[in-house]
């Protein structure tokens, strides 16, 4: 492992704006136009003006480069700006990212994005389509061949095995899809808004990949999402709440592949997770009792489990059971299967809201957020807090 100590960027830097668009499936816009909705709303709720952002961090997979977004939404010059690569993984780096500028003195308002039309343009879940030859992309030519074309089978090869070596059953998934509608039932922003569903509705719906049904995968969203991070001393004297960046990590794991990292020895858990868990235990120097609340990615509900066991809230093969006893409250806006899909950005936002106390379910004094990126793939995560 390559960092063995803790890191100084804990409590130096906050997210202190907010905004996203409706989350639809068809938004009747461009992807730049989603963007700069989420932008600007994000720059309004931290009472901010374009002219204070001088940095900007987004995904690769993005067709909204940072200067032609900087330029759409009234952003003048920029000292920084940059982009983090693999899908949903990115989600929180680019937070660390922002943080990391801002700390350094490179930037001091940095707005971190996401926008896309998903759903009604290009459809992550449809698996690979046409690609040019890349070294990255080596690694899937092992596994297309053999009819291994979208997430949801790669990510059923290894659920297959965890629900084998556990000697559970398919309704172990059942608990995140069940929990995560439950709150987006209360959610007025979640496309499934007034739609829970109970265990049997998810053994009933339809099989995708085997262990996989419908419930057990996200959710393909149009939309756009955004985060504005500053100083921590800049924060105090903004418009909301800060929601401070107590530690921030990034990991990938040992024989590491996109999603196909069938060659480990053991396919029961997530390593890249894993790497992203003890730094963030390791710099902020505290442990799985002391979050009231993990938003965890979730684009199928297996990785949900594998992560709470990465992390140490329970051990290898009793997430399930942990989720179903609510012993942390997850998700608290419907997650990417409840609310929307938009590469964990929404998750993020959701753990400001806890912060600030004004999340549609909200937990009473929470203050401390776990928060997850893309999982299967090089990874991210954060703690926020109100207290740094």
């Amino acid at each position: 492992m390559s960092v063995r100590k803790r890191d100084s960027l804990g409590g130096r830097a906050a997210i202190v704006g907010i905004g996203a668009t409706e989350f639809s499936k068809d938004s009747g816009r461009s992807e730049l136009k989603l963007a700069v909705e989420a932008v600007s709303a994000a720059l309004d709720d931290a009472g901010l003006a374009p002219a204070d952002v001088d940095g900007m961090v987004t995904f690769t997979m993005d067709s909204n480069p940072e200067i032609t977004v900087a330029q759409a939404a009234g952003i003048g010059e920029l000292s920084f700006f940059s982009r983090v690569h693999y899908g949903g993984g990115a989600a929180c780096a680019t937070v660390q990212q922002a943080a990391l500028a801002v700390a350094s003195g490179v930037a001091e308002v940095v707005v971190c994005y996401r926008a896309f039309n998903e759903r009604s343009g290009r459809r992550f879940g449809s698996g690979v389509q046409e690609r040019e030859p890349t070294a990255e992309g080596a690694a899937l030519g092992w596994n297309l061949p053999f009819g291994l074309l979208t997430p949801a089978s790669w990510v059923a090869m290894i659920a297959q095995r965890y629900l084998y070596t556990y000697g559970l059953t398919p309704e172990a998934f059942g608990q995140v899809a069940v929990t995560d509608r439950r709150h987006a039932a209360n959610n007025p922003a979640a496309y499934f808004y007034g739609k829970p569903i109970t265990l049997a509705d998810h053994a009933a719906s339809r099989r995708i990949v085997d262990p996989l049904r419908l419930l057990d995968c996200c959710q393909e969203t149009d939309g756009g999402q955004a985060l504005v991070v500053t100083t921590a001393e800049r924060a105090r004297d903004l418009r909301r709440p800060p929601a401070v960046i107590t530690a921030a990590a990034q990991g990938a794991g040992r024989a590491q592949e996109q999603m196909t990292s069938f060659y480990r020895d053991d396919l029961t858990g997530l390593p890249e997770m894993g790497v992203v868990a003890r730094q963030l235990w390791r710099t902020s120097g505290l442990r799985p009792g002391d979050m009231d609340v993990g938003i965890l990615y979730d684009h199928f509900t297996p990785f949900v489990l594998m992560q709470l066991e990465e992390f140490g809230f329970c051990g290898p093969g009793e997430a399930a059971d942990f989720v179903a006893a609510d012993a942390l409250p997850i998700n608290t806006h419907g997650g990417q299967l409840g609310e929307a899909y938009l590469h964990g950005m929404n998750g993020i936002a959701e753990a400001v809201r806890q912060l600030r106390g004004s999340s549609v379910n909200q937990l009473p004094g929470a203050a401390r957020a776990l928060v997850t990126a893309g999982t299967g793939v090089p990874t991210s995560g954060l703690i926020l807090g109100t207290d740094g």
